[in-house]
Protein backbone atom coordinates (compact mmCIF):
# COMPACT_ATOMS: atom_id res chain seq x y z
CA UNK A 1 0.00 0.00 0.00
CA UNK A 2 1.18 3.27 -1.24
CA UNK A 3 -0.89 5.87 0.81
CA UNK A 4 -4.10 5.39 2.86
CA UNK A 5 -6.56 8.54 3.75
CA UNK A 6 -7.66 9.38 7.39
CA UNK A 7 -10.16 11.70 8.93
CA UNK A 8 -10.00 13.47 11.92
CA UNK A 9 -12.39 15.73 14.23
CA UNK A 10 -10.40 18.33 16.77
CA UNK A 11 -11.44 21.55 18.51
CA UNK A 12 -10.11 24.92 17.00
CA UNK A 13 -7.03 24.90 19.01
CA UNK A 14 -5.71 21.47 18.42
CA UNK A 15 -6.30 21.59 14.87
CA UNK A 16 -3.44 23.95 14.52
CA UNK A 17 -0.80 21.91 15.95
CA UNK A 18 0.76 19.34 14.42
CA UNK A 19 1.64 17.01 17.06
CA UNK A 20 -1.85 17.63 18.55
CA UNK A 21 -2.96 15.80 14.70
CA UNK A 22 0.12 13.21 15.10
CA UNK A 23 -1.59 12.46 18.33
CA UNK A 24 -5.38 11.52 16.73
CA UNK A 25 -3.87 10.01 14.05
CA UNK A 26 -2.19 7.59 16.75
CA UNK A 27 -5.14 7.03 18.36
CA UNK A 28 -6.93 6.27 15.21
CA UNK A 29 -5.31 3.26 14.46
CA UNK A 30 -1.67 4.78 12.13
CA UNK A 31 1.51 3.99 13.71
CA UNK A 32 3.76 6.25 14.68
CA UNK A 33 6.33 8.52 12.76
CA UNK A 34 4.06 7.55 9.48
CA UNK A 35 4.14 10.74 7.52
CA UNK A 36 1.36 12.48 6.71
CA UNK A 37 -0.06 15.29 4.67
CA UNK A 38 -3.45 17.45 5.39
CA UNK A 39 -5.36 17.35 2.11
CA UNK A 40 -8.51 18.97 3.22
CA UNK A 41 -9.97 21.23 6.06
CA UNK A 42 -12.94 22.69 6.88
CA UNK A 43 -15.01 24.14 9.86
CA UNK A 44 -17.87 22.39 11.34
CA UNK A 45 -19.71 25.45 12.38
CA UNK A 46 -22.16 23.83 14.70
CA UNK A 47 -19.89 21.76 16.40
CA UNK A 48 -17.30 24.74 16.82
CA UNK A 49 -14.63 21.35 15.25
CA UNK A 50 -12.41 21.12 12.41
CA UNK A 51 -12.63 18.25 9.82
CA UNK A 52 -9.52 17.62 8.89
CA UNK A 53 -8.78 14.57 5.95
CA UNK A 54 -5.18 13.82 6.18
CA UNK A 55 -3.04 11.55 3.69
CA UNK A 56 -1.20 9.21 5.19
CA UNK A 57 2.05 8.64 2.54
CA UNK A 58 3.94 5.35 3.03
CA UNK A 59 7.22 4.39 0.83
CA UNK A 60 8.22 5.69 -2.38
CA UNK A 61 5.34 8.86 -2.45
CA UNK A 62 7.11 10.03 0.64
CA UNK A 63 9.61 11.25 -1.09
CA UNK A 64 8.03 12.28 -4.28
CA UNK A 65 7.92 15.90 -5.36
CA UNK A 66 4.26 17.88 -5.63
CA UNK A 67 3.50 20.95 -6.80
CA UNK A 68 3.38 23.03 -10.08
CA UNK A 69 6.97 24.01 -11.47
CA UNK A 70 7.27 26.70 -13.08
CA UNK A 71 8.86 26.39 -17.01
CA UNK A 72 11.97 28.58 -17.87
CA UNK A 73 11.87 27.99 -21.34
CA UNK A 74 11.88 31.30 -23.65
CA UNK A 75 8.78 32.03 -26.12
CA UNK A 76 10.07 35.55 -27.82
CA UNK A 77 10.89 34.17 -31.11
CA UNK A 78 7.90 31.96 -31.27
CA UNK A 79 4.06 32.57 -32.97
CA UNK A 80 2.35 34.61 -31.38
CA UNK A 81 -1.35 34.78 -29.60
CA UNK A 82 -2.77 37.78 -28.81
CA UNK A 83 -4.87 37.79 -26.00
CA UNK A 84 -6.91 40.65 -24.73
CA UNK A 85 -7.73 41.30 -20.80
CA UNK A 86 -5.31 40.41 -18.54
CA UNK A 87 -8.03 38.52 -15.22
CA UNK A 88 -7.42 35.22 -14.35
CA UNK A 89 -8.33 33.25 -17.76
CA UNK A 90 -6.36 36.06 -19.73
CA UNK A 91 -2.98 35.12 -17.47
CA UNK A 92 -3.53 31.91 -17.06
CA UNK A 93 -4.19 31.37 -20.62
CA UNK A 94 -0.32 32.97 -20.82
CA UNK A 95 1.04 30.73 -19.05
CA UNK A 96 -0.40 27.49 -20.58
CA UNK A 97 0.86 28.91 -23.86
CA UNK A 98 4.54 29.49 -22.37
CA UNK A 99 4.07 26.10 -21.90
CA UNK A 100 2.87 24.95 -25.13
CA UNK A 101 5.86 26.81 -26.55
CA UNK A 102 3.52 29.94 -27.75
CA UNK A 103 4.56 33.29 -27.43
CA UNK A 104 1.79 35.30 -25.40
CA UNK A 105 0.79 39.18 -26.38
CA UNK A 106 -1.71 40.40 -23.43
CA UNK A 107 -2.78 43.62 -23.74
CA UNK A 108 -5.24 45.29 -21.35
CA UNK A 109 -7.45 48.46 -21.59
CA UNK A 110 -6.38 49.37 -17.59
CA UNK A 111 -2.93 50.07 -15.76
CA UNK A 112 -0.98 47.87 -13.52
CA UNK A 113 -1.84 46.74 -10.30
CA UNK A 114 0.14 49.36 -8.34
CA UNK A 115 -0.63 52.00 -10.79
CA UNK A 116 -4.83 50.80 -10.43
CA UNK A 117 -4.31 51.67 -6.76
CA UNK A 118 -5.03 56.04 -7.10
CA UNK A 119 -8.28 54.86 -9.57
CA UNK A 120 -9.84 52.57 -7.06
CA UNK A 121 -8.69 56.05 -4.08
CA UNK A 122 -10.22 58.18 -6.53
CA UNK A 123 -13.87 56.69 -6.65
CA UNK A 124 -13.69 55.91 -3.30
CA UNK A 125 -13.09 59.64 -2.00
CA UNK A 126 -13.47 61.95 -4.97
CA UNK A 127 -16.48 59.65 -6.62
CA UNK A 128 -14.55 59.75 -10.03
CA UNK A 129 -14.86 56.73 -12.21
CA UNK A 130 -11.55 56.27 -14.90
CA UNK A 131 -13.86 54.14 -17.35
CA UNK A 132 -10.50 51.90 -18.70
CA UNK A 133 -9.03 51.62 -14.69
CA UNK A 134 -11.43 50.58 -11.73
CA UNK A 135 -11.95 47.87 -9.53
CA UNK A 136 -12.52 45.65 -12.72
CA UNK A 137 -10.71 46.57 -15.31
CA UNK A 138 -7.08 46.54 -15.52
CA UNK A 139 -4.14 43.84 -14.53
CA UNK A 140 -5.33 41.16 -12.32
CA UNK A 141 -8.91 42.14 -13.56
CA UNK A 142 -12.07 42.36 -10.87
CA UNK A 143 -10.18 39.44 -8.56
CA UNK A 144 -7.22 41.63 -8.10
CA UNK A 145 -9.03 43.87 -5.50
CA UNK A 146 -12.59 42.18 -5.15
CA UNK A 147 -11.71 39.55 -2.67
CA UNK A 148 -9.56 36.53 -4.05
CA UNK A 149 -12.03 34.07 -2.88
CA UNK A 150 -11.19 30.41 -4.90
CA UNK A 151 -14.13 28.44 -4.78
CA UNK A 152 -15.22 26.62 -7.66
CA UNK A 153 -18.29 23.93 -8.68
CA UNK A 154 -16.69 23.74 -12.46
CA UNK A 155 -14.11 20.73 -11.29
CA UNK A 156 -15.19 18.72 -14.58
CA UNK A 157 -13.81 21.23 -16.91
CA UNK A 158 -10.07 21.65 -15.69
CA UNK A 159 -7.79 20.55 -13.11
CA UNK A 160 -8.61 22.57 -9.98
CA UNK A 161 -6.00 21.70 -7.85
CA UNK A 162 -3.01 22.20 -10.78
CA UNK A 163 -4.63 26.28 -10.72
CA UNK A 164 -3.96 26.34 -7.03
CA UNK A 165 -0.92 24.55 -7.58
CA UNK A 166 0.12 27.85 -9.49
CA UNK A 167 -1.21 30.04 -7.23
CA UNK A 168 1.18 28.94 -4.57
CA UNK A 169 3.89 28.66 -7.03
CA UNK A 170 3.72 32.45 -7.38
CA UNK A 171 3.44 33.30 -3.94
CA UNK A 172 -0.50 32.19 -2.61
CA UNK A 173 -0.24 30.26 0.86
CA UNK A 174 -0.28 26.56 0.49
CA UNK A 175 -3.36 27.01 2.75
CA UNK A 176 -5.48 27.30 -0.23
CA UNK A 177 -4.54 23.41 -1.06
CA UNK A 178 -6.46 22.04 1.46
CA UNK A 179 -9.06 24.75 3.13
CA UNK A 180 -12.65 24.02 1.80
CA UNK A 181 -13.09 27.47 0.94
CA UNK A 182 -10.18 29.13 -0.23
CA UNK A 183 -8.83 32.39 -0.11
CA UNK A 184 -6.08 34.95 -1.16
CA UNK A 185 -7.53 38.23 0.12
CA UNK A 186 -7.29 41.57 -1.41
CA UNK A 187 -3.83 42.91 0.17
CA UNK A 188 -1.93 39.17 -1.04
CA UNK A 189 -3.12 39.64 -4.85
CA UNK A 190 -1.17 42.36 -6.28
CA UNK A 191 1.95 41.30 -5.51
CA UNK A 192 1.15 37.91 -6.59
CA UNK A 193 -0.10 39.17 -10.28
CA UNK A 194 2.94 41.42 -10.37
CA UNK A 195 4.90 38.43 -9.90
CA UNK A 196 3.10 36.69 -12.67
CA UNK A 197 3.44 39.24 -14.56
CA UNK A 198 7.16 39.63 -14.45
CA UNK A 199 7.31 35.61 -14.96
CA UNK A 200 5.84 36.19 -18.19
CA UNK A 201 8.12 38.88 -19.41
CA UNK A 202 10.88 36.63 -18.50
CA UNK A 203 9.60 33.79 -20.55
CA UNK A 204 9.75 36.12 -23.26
CA UNK A 205 5.88 37.41 -23.59
CA UNK A 206 4.62 40.91 -24.44
CA UNK A 207 2.35 42.96 -21.67
CA UNK A 208 1.19 46.09 -23.22
CA UNK A 209 -1.23 48.28 -20.52
CA UNK A 210 -3.23 51.06 -21.27
CA UNK A 211 -4.61 49.70 -25.23
CA UNK A 212 -7.86 49.13 -25.58
CA UNK A 213 -9.26 47.09 -28.51
CA UNK A 214 -11.74 49.13 -30.33
CA UNK A 215 -12.20 46.99 -33.18
CA UNK A 216 -11.63 43.60 -35.20
CA UNK A 217 -10.92 42.96 -38.84
CA UNK A 218 -12.32 39.73 -40.73
CA UNK A 219 -11.66 38.72 -44.25
CA UNK A 220 -13.87 36.00 -45.49
CA UNK A 221 -14.46 34.17 -42.22
CA UNK A 222 -10.91 34.78 -40.78
CA UNK A 223 -9.90 37.34 -38.44
CA UNK A 224 -6.97 39.07 -39.97
CA UNK A 225 -6.33 41.94 -37.42
CA UNK A 226 -7.23 43.97 -34.59
CA UNK A 227 -7.47 47.61 -33.92
CA UNK A 228 -6.21 49.29 -30.78
CA UNK A 229 -7.05 52.56 -29.59
CA UNK A 230 -8.92 53.76 -32.57
CA UNK A 231 -5.68 53.91 -34.81
CA UNK A 232 -3.32 51.08 -35.21
CA UNK A 233 -3.78 47.78 -36.32
CA UNK A 234 -1.87 45.10 -35.69
CA UNK A 235 -2.28 41.27 -37.52
CA UNK A 236 -3.50 38.95 -35.49
CA UNK A 237 -4.08 35.07 -36.70
CA UNK A 238 -5.17 33.72 -32.67
CA UNK A 239 -7.47 36.21 -30.56
CA UNK A 240 -8.10 34.81 -27.49
CA UNK A 241 -10.34 37.04 -25.77
CA UNK A 242 -10.74 37.27 -21.93
CA UNK A 243 -11.96 40.82 -21.38
CA UNK A 244 -14.43 39.90 -18.82
CA UNK A 245 -18.34 40.22 -18.35
CA UNK A 246 -18.07 44.22 -17.54
CA UNK A 247 -16.73 45.09 -20.83
CA UNK A 248 -19.68 46.24 -22.18
CA UNK A 249 -17.91 47.81 -25.21
CA UNK A 250 -16.80 44.55 -26.18
CA UNK A 251 -20.25 43.37 -26.50
CA UNK A 252 -21.47 46.41 -28.79
CA UNK A 253 -18.22 46.25 -30.93
CA UNK A 254 -18.90 42.35 -31.71
CA UNK A 255 -22.66 42.82 -32.23
CA UNK A 256 -21.92 45.89 -34.60
CA UNK A 257 -19.48 44.05 -36.52
CA UNK A 258 -22.58 40.99 -37.20
CA UNK A 259 -20.20 37.93 -35.20
CA UNK A 260 -22.79 36.61 -33.52
CA UNK A 261 -23.27 36.76 -29.36
CA UNK A 262 -26.49 35.96 -27.29
CA UNK A 263 -28.41 37.21 -24.79
CA UNK A 264 -27.81 35.46 -21.21
CA UNK A 265 -29.68 35.02 -18.08
CA UNK A 266 -27.60 36.43 -15.07
CA UNK A 267 -28.63 37.34 -11.38
CA UNK A 268 -29.57 40.71 -10.09
CA UNK A 269 -30.17 41.72 -6.42
CA UNK A 270 -28.17 43.97 -3.19
CA UNK A 271 -25.44 43.95 -0.86
CA UNK A 272 -26.20 42.55 2.46
CA UNK A 273 -24.07 43.73 5.10
CA UNK A 274 -24.29 42.49 8.97
CA UNK A 275 -21.87 43.13 11.75
CA UNK A 276 -19.57 40.50 11.94
CA UNK A 277 -19.96 39.85 15.31
CA UNK A 278 -23.72 39.00 14.53
CA UNK A 279 -23.03 36.48 12.24
CA UNK A 280 -20.80 34.96 14.32
CA UNK A 281 -23.02 34.62 17.02
CA UNK A 282 -25.84 33.22 14.70
CA UNK A 283 -23.23 30.83 13.32
CA UNK A 284 -21.11 29.64 15.98
CA UNK A 285 -23.83 30.25 18.84
CA UNK A 286 -21.77 32.23 21.12
CA UNK A 287 -23.32 35.00 22.98
CA UNK A 288 -20.03 36.56 22.72
CA UNK A 289 -17.00 36.63 21.06
CA UNK A 290 -16.16 33.47 19.04
CA UNK A 291 -13.34 31.14 19.70
CA UNK A 292 -10.45 32.69 18.62
CA UNK A 293 -8.83 30.14 16.88
CA UNK A 294 -12.13 29.83 14.00
CA UNK A 295 -12.49 32.20 11.82
CA UNK A 296 -15.07 34.62 11.21
CA UNK A 297 -18.27 32.84 10.16
CA UNK A 298 -19.87 33.07 6.69
CA UNK A 299 -23.17 31.64 5.45
CA UNK A 300 -24.63 30.28 2.33
CA UNK A 301 -28.18 30.81 1.49
CA UNK A 302 -31.17 29.74 -0.81
CA UNK A 303 -35.16 29.97 -1.46
CA UNK A 304 -37.57 29.59 -4.55
CA UNK A 305 -39.90 32.30 -4.80
CA UNK A 306 -42.78 32.53 -7.07
CA UNK A 307 -39.93 30.05 -8.98
CA UNK A 308 -37.60 32.28 -8.95
CA UNK A 309 -34.06 31.45 -7.37
CA UNK A 310 -32.92 33.95 -4.47
CA UNK A 311 -29.42 33.24 -3.11
CA UNK A 312 -26.50 34.89 -1.52
CA UNK A 313 -23.00 35.08 -3.61
CA UNK A 314 -20.02 35.91 -3.33
CA UNK A 315 -20.21 36.18 0.60
CA UNK A 316 -17.09 38.03 2.10
CA UNK A 317 -16.78 37.64 6.18
CA UNK A 318 -14.65 40.60 7.93
CA UNK A 319 -15.10 42.14 4.12
CA UNK A 320 -15.68 45.34 2.96
CA UNK A 321 -18.62 46.76 0.00
CA UNK A 322 -16.61 47.89 -2.82
CA UNK A 323 -17.92 50.48 -5.87
CA UNK A 324 -17.05 48.77 -9.01
CA UNK A 325 -18.91 50.86 -11.18
CA UNK A 326 -17.34 50.90 -14.84
CA UNK A 327 -18.31 53.69 -16.18
CA UNK A 328 -20.09 57.18 -14.59
CA UNK A 329 -23.55 57.49 -14.10
CA UNK A 330 -24.19 53.67 -12.68
CA UNK A 331 -24.46 52.25 -8.98
CA UNK A 332 -22.45 48.69 -8.98
CA UNK A 333 -21.08 47.29 -5.56
CA UNK A 334 -19.27 44.01 -5.17
CA UNK A 335 -17.79 42.36 -1.72
CA UNK A 336 -13.75 41.69 -0.81
CA UNK A 337 -11.87 40.51 2.55
CA UNK A 338 -8.63 41.01 3.28
CA UNK A 339 -6.78 37.95 3.64
CA UNK A 340 -6.88 37.70 8.14
CA UNK A 341 -10.87 38.76 7.31
CA UNK A 342 -11.21 40.91 10.56
CA UNK A 343 -13.12 43.73 9.13
CA UNK A 344 -15.54 44.30 11.52
CA UNK A 345 -18.78 43.63 9.12
CA UNK A 346 -19.61 40.57 6.52
CA UNK A 347 -21.23 41.45 3.45
CA UNK A 348 -22.56 39.16 0.71
CA UNK A 349 -24.90 39.95 -2.37
CA UNK A 350 -28.33 38.71 -2.55
CA UNK A 351 -29.85 37.99 -5.61
CA UNK A 352 -32.60 37.18 -7.77
CA UNK A 353 -32.16 35.12 -11.33
CA UNK A 354 -33.13 37.29 -14.01
CA UNK A 355 -34.50 35.13 -17.34
CA UNK A 356 -35.39 35.91 -20.76
CA UNK A 357 -38.92 36.83 -19.68
CA UNK A 358 -37.45 39.41 -17.82
CA UNK A 359 -34.85 41.15 -20.31
CA UNK A 360 -36.90 40.41 -23.38
CA UNK A 361 -39.84 42.31 -22.55
CA UNK A 362 -38.80 45.49 -23.87
CA UNK A 363 -35.66 44.49 -26.12
CA UNK A 364 -36.79 41.31 -27.59
CA UNK A 365 -34.69 39.11 -29.21
CA UNK A 366 -31.81 41.87 -29.33
CA UNK A 367 -28.29 40.13 -27.85
CA UNK A 368 -27.91 42.86 -25.80
CA UNK A 369 -31.64 42.81 -24.45
CA UNK A 370 -29.64 41.43 -21.00
CA UNK A 371 -27.10 43.84 -20.69
CA UNK A 372 -29.72 46.72 -21.24
CA UNK A 373 -31.70 45.37 -18.64
CA UNK A 374 -28.47 45.13 -15.99
CA UNK A 375 -27.21 48.72 -17.06
CA UNK A 376 -31.27 50.27 -16.38
CA UNK A 377 -30.99 49.31 -13.00
CA UNK A 378 -27.49 50.28 -11.53
CA UNK A 379 -28.23 53.60 -13.83
CA UNK A 380 -31.67 53.99 -11.82
CA UNK A 381 -29.46 52.91 -8.01
CA UNK A 382 -27.33 55.79 -9.67
CA UNK A 383 -29.97 58.38 -9.93
CA UNK A 384 -31.81 57.60 -6.34
CA UNK A 385 -28.67 57.59 -4.72
CA UNK A 386 -28.17 61.43 -5.83
CA UNK A 387 -25.39 60.97 -7.87
CA UNK A 388 -21.65 60.34 -7.93
CA UNK A 389 -21.20 57.20 -6.01
CA UNK A 390 -23.07 57.57 -3.20
CA UNK A 391 -25.12 54.72 -2.99
CA UNK A 392 -28.95 54.11 -1.88
CA UNK A 393 -29.46 51.92 0.99
CA UNK A 394 -32.08 50.83 4.00
CA UNK A 395 -31.95 48.87 6.79
CA UNK A 396 -32.94 45.21 6.42
CA UNK A 397 -36.25 44.76 7.82
CA UNK A 398 -37.16 47.99 7.02
CA UNK A 399 -36.54 47.25 2.84
CA UNK A 400 -38.53 44.13 3.62
CA UNK A 401 -41.37 45.59 4.42
CA UNK A 402 -41.09 48.72 2.12
CA UNK A 403 -40.36 51.51 5.24
CA UNK A 404 -38.61 54.22 4.58
CA UNK A 405 -35.12 54.13 7.12
CA UNK A 406 -34.60 56.72 9.29
CA UNK A 407 -31.07 55.99 9.96
CA UNK A 408 -28.11 54.21 8.44
CA UNK A 409 -25.93 51.82 10.90
CA UNK A 410 -22.56 52.35 10.56
CA UNK A 411 -21.19 50.06 7.45
CA UNK A 412 -18.27 49.55 5.34
CA UNK A 413 -18.96 51.46 1.93
CA UNK A 414 -16.45 54.11 1.84
CA UNK A 415 -18.04 56.48 -0.99
CA UNK A 416 -20.79 56.38 1.36
CA UNK A 417 -24.64 55.65 1.85
CA UNK A 418 -28.12 57.67 1.48
CA UNK A 419 -30.94 56.32 2.79
CA UNK A 420 -33.75 55.94 -0.18
CA UNK A 421 -36.62 53.09 -1.09
CA UNK A 422 -34.64 50.35 -2.58
CA UNK A 423 -37.94 49.28 -4.34
CA UNK A 424 -37.59 52.79 -6.44
CA UNK A 425 -34.48 51.36 -8.40
CA UNK A 426 -34.98 47.42 -8.30
CA UNK A 427 -37.26 45.80 -10.82
CA UNK A 428 -40.70 45.19 -9.30
CA UNK A 429 -40.38 40.76 -9.66
CA UNK A 430 -36.68 41.20 -7.95
CA UNK A 431 -37.85 43.06 -4.85
CA UNK A 432 -40.86 41.47 -4.29
CA UNK A 433 -38.40 38.28 -4.19
CA UNK A 434 -36.09 40.08 -1.67
CA UNK A 435 -38.82 41.02 0.02
CA UNK A 436 -40.05 37.87 0.87
CA UNK A 437 -37.03 35.44 1.07
CA UNK A 438 -35.36 37.78 3.61
CA UNK A 439 -37.83 36.54 6.08
CA UNK A 440 -37.61 33.17 5.39
CA UNK A 441 -33.72 33.42 4.99
CA UNK A 442 -34.07 34.72 8.70
CA UNK A 443 -36.14 31.63 10.36
CA UNK A 444 -32.86 29.99 8.60
CA UNK A 445 -30.50 31.90 10.80
CA UNK A 446 -32.35 33.09 13.74
CA UNK A 447 -30.75 36.65 14.10
CA UNK A 448 -30.26 37.56 10.50
CA UNK A 449 -33.38 39.24 9.90
CA UNK A 450 -32.29 42.23 11.84
CA UNK A 451 -32.61 45.92 11.20
CA UNK A 452 -28.78 45.93 12.48
CA UNK A 453 -27.95 44.73 8.99
CA UNK A 454 -28.10 47.24 5.95
CA UNK A 455 -29.20 46.94 2.17
CA UNK A 456 -27.16 48.38 -0.39
CA UNK A 457 -27.96 48.59 -4.02
CA UNK A 458 -26.86 47.21 -6.62
CA UNK A 459 -25.44 43.78 -7.00
CA UNK A 460 -25.25 43.18 -10.15
CA UNK A 461 -22.48 42.40 -12.01
CA UNK A 462 -22.91 38.48 -11.13
CA UNK A 463 -22.45 36.88 -14.15
CA UNK A 464 -22.62 37.83 -18.33
CA UNK A 465 -25.48 38.97 -19.19
CA UNK A 466 -23.80 37.78 -23.02
CA UNK A 467 -22.95 34.70 -23.90
CA UNK A 468 -20.16 34.48 -27.20
CA UNK A 469 -20.79 31.25 -28.71
CA UNK A 470 -18.05 28.25 -29.68
CA UNK A 471 -17.79 25.51 -31.33
CA UNK A 472 -16.05 22.08 -30.13
CA UNK A 473 -12.94 23.58 -30.86
CA UNK A 474 -13.80 26.68 -28.79
CA UNK A 475 -13.78 28.92 -31.43
CA UNK A 476 -16.01 31.39 -32.48
CA UNK A 477 -18.38 29.29 -34.79
CA UNK A 478 -18.15 32.25 -37.60
CA UNK A 479 -14.99 33.84 -37.22
CA UNK A 480 -11.58 31.36 -37.26
CA UNK A 481 -9.10 32.76 -35.57
CA UNK A 482 -11.70 34.25 -32.68
CA UNK A 483 -11.84 32.46 -29.08
CA UNK A 484 -14.04 33.70 -27.14
CA UNK A 485 -13.11 32.84 -23.40
CA UNK A 486 -13.56 33.50 -19.20
CA UNK A 487 -16.39 35.16 -17.94
CA UNK A 488 -16.92 38.06 -20.40
CA UNK A 489 -17.69 35.42 -22.82
CA UNK A 490 -20.34 33.18 -20.23
CA UNK A 491 -18.01 30.42 -19.62
CA UNK A 492 -16.54 30.83 -16.14
CA UNK A 493 -18.29 31.98 -13.00
CA UNK A 494 -14.94 32.96 -10.86
CA UNK A 495 -11.28 33.11 -10.38
CA UNK A 496 -10.72 29.62 -10.14
CA UNK A 497 -13.20 28.87 -13.40
CA UNK A 498 -12.13 31.57 -15.80
CA UNK A 499 -8.40 30.05 -15.16
CA UNK A 500 -9.27 27.00 -15.78
CA UNK A 501 -11.10 28.27 -19.07
CA UNK A 502 -8.10 30.50 -20.08
CA UNK A 503 -6.21 27.11 -20.23
CA UNK A 504 -8.30 25.16 -22.51
CA UNK A 505 -8.49 27.64 -24.56
CA UNK A 506 -4.99 27.85 -24.91
CA UNK A 507 -5.06 24.28 -25.08
CA UNK A 508 -7.88 24.78 -28.61
CA UNK A 509 -5.26 27.70 -29.96
CA UNK A 510 -2.00 25.75 -29.97
CA UNK A 511 -3.87 23.11 -31.27
CA UNK A 512 -5.46 25.35 -33.85
CA UNK A 513 -2.41 26.65 -34.71
CA UNK A 514 -0.32 23.37 -34.97
CA UNK A 515 -2.89 22.01 -37.68
CA UNK A 516 -2.52 24.74 -40.05
CA UNK A 517 1.12 24.44 -39.62
CA UNK A 518 1.13 21.05 -40.46
CA UNK A 519 -1.12 21.42 -43.82
CA UNK A 520 1.53 24.08 -45.16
Amino acid sequence: MSASHCDIVLSPARATDEEQIREALINSGIAPNTPFKVIRRSIDARGKQVRIRLRCVLGAEANAAHGFVLCDGNVSRAPEVHIVGMGPCGLFAAIKLIELGYKPVLIDRGKDVRSRRRDLAAINKQHLVNPDSNYCFGEGGAGTYSDGKLYTRSKKRGNVLRILEILVAFGASTDILIDAHPHIGTNKLPGLITRIREYILSCGGEIHFSRKLTDLRVQGNRLSAIQLDAKEWLPCKALILATGHSARDIFELLHLRGIAIEAKDFALGVRVEHPQQLIDAVQYHCSSSRDPYLPPASYSLAAQVQGRGVYSFCMCPGGIIAPCATAPGEIVTNGWSPSKRNNPFANSGMVVSITAKDYSARDGANPLAALRYQADVERRAWELGGGGQTAPAQRLVDFAERRHSSSLPKNSYLPGLKSAMLSECLPAAVYRSLAQALPQFGKKMRGYYSNEAIVVATESRTSSPVRIPRNEGLEHPAVQGLFPAGEGAGYAGGIVSAAMDGERVADAVAMRLAAKSNKR
